[in-house]
């Protein structure tokens, strides 16, 4: 079965001086603000659309990392994934780095880089994002 996620933005004004919100309508769990500085100069309790990319490939990643650990007979006991995905004005994104540390009992470190780098060439957000590098830092906890 297909599930299609939708999310809604509403920008008003230019670029540099508009301004906007973004919705999750799907879970309708949340609301952000959303504008040009915040996006190329950085800026508090404002996303920006590469913030929502961090997190979808956060949580796919983790996602598609146990999927594959709890079927090789590995289930960890927790993995924490943080995606960097930087962007420059002008070039647009270059890239999202991963950073995962992981608890998984009697597992060793070459075993779980083997799972980890398998989950960030597969998990579907990584795959979206093949026209990108993607780079990983993973260890366990």
């Amino acid at each position: 079965m297909a599930v299609t996620s939708e999310s809604t933005t509403v920008w008003a004004g230019g670029l540099i001086d508009g301004n906007g919100t973004v919705a999750l309508d799907s879970s309708g769990l949340a609301q952000f603000p959303v504008n040009w500085k915040a996006r190329s100069e950085g800026v508090a309790a404002t996303t920006t659309p590469e913030e929502l990319l961090a997190a979808a490939h956060s949580a796919c990643f983790s996602m598609a990392l146990s999927f594959a650990l709890a079927n090789a007979g590995h289930a960890p006991e927790r993995v924490q994934t943080t995606a960097a995905v930087t962007f420059e004005a002008g070039k647009g994104v270059l890239g999202s780095h991963l950073l995962v540390s992981a608890r998984v009992p009697g597992l060793s470190e070459a075993e779980f880089e083997a799972f980890a780098d398998d989950a960030k060439a597969n998990c579907p957000i990584s795959q979206a994002l093949a026209g990108i590098p993607i780079t990983i830092e993973a260890e366990l906890a």
